[in-house]
């Protein structure tokens, strides 16, 4: 058989067009018997952008503060459950979103194993909400597929200060570094940021240790300013292949009390 015969065989196997018009920023899980519609990282990176529907992390409240999807949301559990069968409280949802139940919503939780959110739906689905989707490549598809970082709230830092392999990082300018910060954190300041990849200051903090070159998986937490600073810094770490970074927004006086 010849290869492009070969192509459109194995083409016409996945349903997929000769053309492979959709990208892996444009799929989604695709299950069967589904509560809901799911949405692709594409179109979840538009409806943030947009703010076009109310993002919920179906998450525990604790794991929403360590690392969520920046713009995501997350209301208090379901009274009553087990921790195998976690759920969101279909009444502080309903508290967040002013009893609009026409709102669109889309959920997500810990990837394409995870329950929460299709639970979440289900629950959502028998109350009256008529709008609700899922992104069910969740978190780790976030990671992976978005470019982005995601979003470390106070609550959280305290624990994540226990992990003695997470590196934290200050973006503010080396001036105020200096004068004191986070116990531990490397200094990599959101002035020094130059377009495109192994440029400015983040070839320089590959170069010289300030980024975990042996492992691209450590968690790297970056702190600054202002939440601005912070981001723009963690963005361009995520650029550079790292896959467990995030920001947190809050100003550094606030990060700096929490980290005590």
């Amino acid at each position: 058989m010849k290869p492009f015969a070969i192509l459109m065989a194995v083409a016409a196997a996945f349903s997929i067009s000769p053309a492979f018009s959709q990208t892996v920023f444009d799929t989604t899980l695709g299950e069967a018997d589904q509560p809901t519609a799911d949405v692709s990282t594409n179109e979840l990176r538009e409806i943030l952008r947009r703010g076009s529907a109310i993002v919920l992390d179906a998450r525990p409240p604790m794991e929403y503060a360590i690392s969520h999807i920046p713009g995501a949301r997350n209301v208090a559990p379901q009274p009553g459950r087990a921790a195998h069968l976690y759920v969101s409280d279909v009444a502080e949802v309903g508290r967040l979103v002013g009893g609009a139940k026409d709102k669109p919503l889309i959920l997500y939780c810990n990837g394409p194993f995870c329950g929460k959110s299709k639970r979440l739906a289900v629950e959502l689905a028998k109350d009256g909400y008529p709008r609700v989707r899922r992104y069910q490549l969740g978190s780790p598809g976030w990671r992976t597929l978005s470019g982005a970082a995601m979003q470390t709230e106070l609550p959280a830092v305290r624990y994540i200060r226990a992990d003695a392999t997470a590196v934290w990082v200050d973006a503010r300018d080396p001036k105020h570094f200096r004068r004191g910060s986070v116990i531990g954190a490397r200094n990599i300041p959101a002035s020094g940021l130059q377009p495109g990849k192994d440029q400015g200051v983040i070839k320089t903090a590959k170069d010289d240790g300030r980024l975990p070159m042996d492992d691209h998986n450590t968690r790297i937490i970056v702190f600054g300013t202002d939440g601005r600073d912070a981001r723009a810094v963690a963005d361009a770490i995520v650029a550079e292949a790292f896959h467990n970074v995030s920001f947190i927004a809050a100003p550094f006086d606030q990060v700096l009390r929490a980290a005590r």
